[in-house]
């Protein structure tokens, strides 16, 4: 096969980012493709060329087969890199494009089909003799039936989408009442996200981790394993924080997870970069879940353990190299962790956000001893001057990965923690400060991991909302005088704030967090800062110190801070804290009270799939009124207190944009 000179990504975001990267290095012209809502993005303006395949929904850009061809042979392109979602797993799309004559750098369709549905891979590992978990897999659909066979399997089940991931279609059912409405939410999401409404039952263990196997074959009938990922951190069964390798994982249960995979990829001609995923009990019994015919979203680190470019193994495997190594020389060096960035609020069930970034800065990337301590890979950035990308409705809300690597899993987290420190962003709501939390968890350091960590330590990791620290306060009061261009010092000659000859003066700033108003008093020329609770700071002085941020000591201690404006709201950033504050303009009195009691609204834009009640309607606290879909999830409105539907304002299929009124209750 000849060298591949020009690859097309039929993707988006981090990943298009990220193949672009080794393509670089390795002398490859890349092309883009993209969206209407995607014409100023990273990927676009990281590309050789870049072409435009439609508008924003993904069913008609980037799922599009035939536009994304035709831009192949418009460019020249000899080659199309998948990436991952979208058509990185579409059998139909590798046969589409063999058969323009292009290198798919992916596995054979043959291989995809084979795992592309949970219920037929399930069989097939069946008859190869991998363990599973047990379920039904079989084809008839019917509801009677499939509550039979979850009676028979034994409550708690788990529905599946056959043909999905990443957690869409997916519901954990703990008793036989709730069986008919988890199966019909996870066909409607299965439907919608894949085209296939068809599931899975399965029993639902307790306490199982998610740890993954690596493989890597090539055409010569050759493959490997690169050891194992534990993915178990997850929420709504999609993952947040991944680690190679699993942590207190015997060796000899690494050799016999690693071979099975490694069987499995064999026994479907695989090619190409796949991930085999168990389920792990407590004491290391492993049972199949699925396949993933792909590159995963958590590769990078099984590149920082390995120090191989996957992407590049892909590449050669597809101009029909022989794999670089041999499973004898492959070996775990030092361990890594990977955190997803999301745009997403997790005191509201890590529902998905959107928005524009208003500010952002990536921790350094740095090395250490030859080897790379931390990596962003991401496709998401800040504008030099003036506001940053958009987080859309149409796609994952994924802004970036943080990955970190240390000679022990101990120096590992250390790098990941201080990244996680070293990472502001403000626009969209974010999970910042939910991954610190869930690096700096005790348990978590410990390694007691597994796929139902979050819920188990859901008040740890998401504390009830607490007074800001006085820190925080006095920083966001000097942001607000930074913003304004003063400069405060001992200086009064040089000074811009409210000093004043004959006599001191000062500047009160209320910020509100939650219910509660909170005053801070800077006074001249002496520079001190009264707090609410009545504790007081000297700012030795505060100023411009690097972008959009400032400098500042108080009490002696220095602080780089930014305090970033969003309307009335203050994201007041520092040393590992991102915390925002409502700034009580005394300029803009009357904006930013709260919402009528009793307007349930639209947490994001998104489509109405279900409307539960009807006005007049008496209903109960925590009872289901309306459903909305948005990035391919159901997020269900509930009653805040027992009451009266007012009126209804809102029908299935309506598209409701954020803060729509859906149901005005009495």
């Amino acid at each position: 096969m000849k060298k591949i000179e020009k690859i097309l990504i039929a993707n988006r975001g981090e990943i298009a980012c990220r193949v672009m990267r080794t393509c670089r290095m390795l002398g490859i012209a890349t092309v883009a493709v993209y969206s209407e809502a995607d014409a100023a993005a990273l990927h676009v303006e990281m590309a050789d060329e870049a072409v435009l395949i439609g508008p924003a929904p993904a069913r008609e850009s980037y799922l599009d087969t035939a536009k994304i061809l035709a831009a192949a042979q418009q460019t020249g392109a000899d080659a199309i890199h998948p990436g991952y979602g979208f058509l990185s797993e579409n059998a139909g799309f590798a046969e589409a494009v063999v058969k323009a004559g292009l290198v798919f750098i992916g596995p054979p369709a043959s291989a995809i089909r084979a795992m592309g549905g949970k219920s037929e891979s399930k069989m097939l590992m069946e008859k190869a003799k991998v363990p599973l978990v047990p379920g039904y897999h079989g084809e008839k659909q019917d509801e009677k039936l499939l509550k039979a066979e979850a009676e028979k399997i034994g409550y708690p089940v788990l529905i599946k989408a056959s043909a999905g991931g990443g957690g869409k279609g997916m519901r954990v059912v703990e008793s036989a009442k709730e069986f008919s409405e988890a199966l019909a939410g996870a066909q409607r999401e299965a439907k919608s996200s894949f085209g296939n409404e068809k599931v899975l039952i399965e029993k639902y263990l307790v306490n199982p981790r998610h740890v993954e196997i690596q493989v890597f074959a090539d055409q010569k009938g050759n493959a490997v394993y690169l050891f194992e990922r534990d993915c178990s951190v997850q929420r709504r069964h999609q993952k947040v924080l991944e680690e190679a390798p699993a942590p207190g994982l015997s060796q000899a249960t690494r050799e016999k997870m690693g071979k099975a995979a490694v069987a499995a990829a064999l026994a479907i001609d695989y090619v190409g970069a796949g991930t085999v995923e168990f389920l792990l009990d407590a004491k290391e019994n492993f049972y199949f879940m699925e396949m993933n015919t792909r590159l995963q979203v958590e590769h990078p680190v099984t590149e920082m353990i390995t120090g191989l470019d996957l992407v590049e193994w892909q590449i050669r495997v597809a101009e029909g190299e022989k794999l670089p190594l041999a499973q004898k020389d492959l070996k775990i060096n030092g361990h890594a962790f990977e955190a997803r960035l999301y745009a997403e609020d997790p005191s509201r069930d890590f529902l998905p956000g959107a928005g524009q970034i208003g500010f952002l800065r990536y921790p350094m990337e740095s090395a250490q001893d030859d080897h790379q301590v931390v990596r962003v890979d991401t496709g998401v950035r800040e504008a030099p001057f003036g506001d940053g990308d958009v987080i859309s409705i149409y796609y994952d809300p994924m802004i970036a990965k943080i990955i970190s690597w240390g000679k022990d899993r101990a120096a590992a987290l250390k790098n990941m923690q201080d990244a996680l420190d070293n990472t502001y962003i403000a626009g969209p709501k974010t999970n910042i400060n939910f991954l610190r939390a869930l690096t700096k968890n005790k348990d978590f350091a410990a390694g007691k991991v597994n796929t139902h960590f979050i819920a188990d330590h859901h008040d740890a990791l998401l504390p009830e909302k607490s007074a800001p620290a006085n820190e925080t306060l006095a920083l966001a009061a000097l942001g607000i005088l930074t913003e304004r261009g003063e400069r405060i010092s001992d200086d009064p000659w040089g000074d811009l704030s409210s000093w004043r000859i004959g006599g001191g003066a000062a500047d009160t700033f209320t910020f509100k967090s939650g219910e509660k108003e909170y005053p801070i008093v800077i006074s001249y020329p002496d520079l001190q800062i009264t707090l609410p609770d009545g504790e007081t700071l000297r700012a030795d002085y505060a100023g411009s110190s690097f972008d959009r941020g400032f400098a500042a000591q108080l009490d002696g201690k220095r602080y780089d801070a930014v305090v970033y404006r969003d309307g009335l709201h203050a994201h007041v950033m520092y040393a590992g804290h991102n915390e925002e504050l409502v700034y009580l303009d005394p300029l803009h009195a009357g904006e930013g009270d709260e919402e009528t009691s009793g307007r349930l609204t639209a947490p994001m834009p998104g489509k109405v799939v279900a409307v539960r009640v009807k006005a007049g309607a008496k209903v109960t606290k925590g009872q289901a009124l309306v459903i909305v879909e948005a990035m391919k999830m159901e997020h269900t409105i509930t009653a805040p207190v027992d009451g009266v539907v007012a009126a209804v304002n809102a029908n299935v299929g309506d598209q409701v944009s954020e803060k729509h009124e859906l149901i005005a209750l009495k």
